[in-house]
């Protein structure tokens, strides 16, 4: 793996045995004298209606600049916010549960609007058409640049990235990730946490960073905190790596590491940081999901911010939550796939924290200019020759692909496959469309009678009219365990998964959900009631034939992604790519005749619910 020398790299996500947090700190040590002068970023004409849209001047002295779960796309995307986002317990109609009209409402924002489109599903293949796509990195960077002049220089500023940056694309896993270091450091990103980051070989890891373990004696993997000085302030940032790895990924990647969600050990970490290092601010950066950093806002006294991430919520305003010492803590969450960009301006004065002014900005694509150095690193790196030392599986079978042996990464992905007949999409509690698509891939490929795909909230979306690349393909199944099985299971088994996941997503403790969606299912209808306990959800599940589901009986079930041992199936973007090119009619077009949406009881006034295409009693 090429060395990477543009920047330090410094190792500091959390994930050892004896430590909760933990970041990578990118950069300098000190983000203050010495940082490089920043490009001013081009000035809106006066003939533009939107000219201020991106002016947000300084209110403070320390700004802190958020963006999170990238998820490897360097490149503007589309991407549909949910239209099914369900709160429970506490967090019933609370942010992020609230979707559509209802989201705008709650924040005081206006329908048809660059807002609306941003945060919303309102509308969103003509909103799409009208605004464009959001993110991508050179327009990320301008964003940031600016923002940084506008904050009176980079030494005000510090830049955080909540984690799954390096895993969603083609390139971050033909690259091992090195694409989005190299990416990385050219925005100036300052600090950092992770998640699928642990999905790549330990050494991989290590090599992206450029360090070895933070401390070994003491068990830390990584660096628990960080002293930035801001603005001339002192700010601390706490880390919170995704504590959930070990369940939700394969343990293999990462066999000397634990996780965990230990509130004790942050609340005395917190506790040691106010009495010996004296900050000014202590921040949590996390990629908890939005439910547990509010939970932990709570209960862990001394922290003045979360700036959240793993569950993708757009949200443009914090949720402002009183902890156990009547203190308030500003949580956060940027979103994802580089849509957004958090801007959070401290007011620290005399040793404390006298104003926070905070800010979400879309990354609306055709409203910034791209910033020249990441463009042509992006341009440069899609032109590298995938080769037969490209590492796409665990599975030494299929570690790489012969068939795509010289030919250039841009090339590649860039193949047309099919006419999309539908806006497909993924990001949804229940089925979206490009899920569909995945599922009818792996029922298509083993014939099977029953798919499995799981719940992920990374994957793009593709308008309706448009042709499906395989770009596209790869940013819904881009993974180091990708590959795909087949096995006999009962009925009773495959009921029980059901009923696991759906208590992961609807367990009302928010330490007791995982962050993401309830698993996809394909040739399979079932009823779901949100609101039950474990094993009382799911009801009437029956075969796309109408046959009910019988606990005794054996049915063939396929699947992916799997967490044991790597199966011996095709890897997954391999399926998808053949099963749409031979199923797309003489027209080119890819026809679904059939979405797998659940019914659904019990969530008709949920406000984290609007406009479902199935059935709700």
């Amino acid at each position: 793996m090429p060395p990477i020398d543009r920047r330090e790299f410094l190792k500091m996500l959390g994930a050892s045995a004896a430590a909760t947090t933990g970041l990578i700190s990118c950069g300098k040590a000190d983000n203050g004298s010495g940082a490089p002068e920043m490009p001013a970023a081009p000035a809106a004409t006066a003939a533009d209606p939107l000219a201020g849209f991106y002016d947000v001047p300084m209110q403070g002295n320390a700004r802190i600049l958020h963006i999170t779960d990238v998820h490897g796309q360097l490149n503007p995307v589309y991407f549909r916010e949910p239209n099914v986002n369900l709160g429970v317990g506490d967090a019933f109609g609370r942010p992020p549960h609230v979707v559509g009209k209802g989201l705008l409402d709650y924040m005081g924002l206006s329908a048809n609007t660059p807002e609306s489109y941003a945060y919303t599903y309102l509308d969103f293949d003509g909103a799409a058409r009208k605004y464009g796509r959001t993110g991508g990195f050179a327009h990320v960077k301008t964003l940031i640049d600016r923002l940084r002049e506008q904050a009176g220089g980079r030494e005000n500023t510090l830049t955080l990235d909540g984690g799954d940056l390096w895993q969603g694309s083609g390139t971050a896993l033909w690259t091992r990730g090195v694409d989005m270091v190299e990416a990385s450091n050219i925005m100036g990103l300052d600090v950092m946490v992770g998640h699928w980051e642990f999905t790549y070989r330990e050494d991989e890891v290590l090599s992206n960073v450029g360090r070895g373990l933070y401390n070994e004696d003491s068990g830390h993997a990584f660096r628990p905190y960080v002293i930035k000085t801001v603005g001339g302030a002192r700010i601390c940032i706490v880390g919170q790596a995704f504590p959930r790895t070990a369940n939700a990924n394969p343990q293999e990647f990462f066999p000397d590491w634990s996780f965990g969600l230990r509130e004790d050990d942050m609340i005395e970490l917190v506790e040691t940081i106010r009495e010996e290092e004296k900050p000014d601010a202590v921040v949590l950066l996390s990629h908890n999901g939005m439910d547990v950093d509010i939970k932990m806002a709570e209960r862990v006294p001394g922290l003045n911010a979360v700036f959240g991430g793993h569950t993708h919520d757009g949200i443009p305003k914090p949720v402002e939550v009183k902890n156990v010492e009547g203190n308030t803590c500003y949580v956060t969450n940027a979103g994802s796939n580089g849509k957004y960009v958090g801007v959070m301006d401290f007011d620290i004065q005399e040793g404390g924290i006298k104003g926070m002014h905070y800010k979400m900005l879309p990354v609306i694509t055709d409203m910034l200019p791209a910033d020249g150095e990441m463009e042509a690193y992006i341009t440069q790196m899609r032109q590298k020759v995938y080769d037969d030392k490209v590492v796409e599986s665990r599975n030494s079978k299929f570690f790489f692909n012969p068939g795509r042996v010289g030919k250039r990464y841009a090339d590649i992905l860039g193949e047309k496959l099919a006419i999309a007949d539908r806006v497909l999409y993924r990001r949804g509690n229940f089925m979206g469309t490009w899920d569909q698509v995945l599922c009818n891939a792996l029922r298509h490929e083993y014939g099977a009678d029953v798919a499995l795909s799981a719940g992920v909230r990374w994957g793009t979306s593709t308008l309706k009219g448009d042709w499906i690349t395989m770009e596209d393909v790869m940013t819904q199944c881009a993974m180091t365990y990708g590959e795909t099985y087949v096995q006999e299971m009962s009925g009773r088994d495959l009921l029980n998964i059901l009923e696991g996941v759906a208590d992961n997503l609807f367990d009302p403790d928010p330490y007791l959900q995982s962050g993401g969606d309830m698993v996809r299912v394909g040739g399979l209808d079932y009823t779901i009631e949100p609101s039950k306990p474990l094993y009382e959800r799911i009801t009437d599940a029956r075969l796309d034939n109408g046959h009910l589901i019988e606990p005794d009986q054996t049915y063939k079930v396929a699947g992916w992604a799997s967490v044991g041992k790597a199966p011996e199936g095709r890897l997954m973007w391999d399926v998808v790519r053949d099963y749409i090119v031979a199923t797309k009619g003489e027209d080119d077009v890819l026809v679904l005749p059939k979405i797998n949406h659940p019914k659904l009881i019990g969530v008709a006034d949920n406000p984290g619910i609007a406009d479902y295409p199935g059935e709700i009693v």
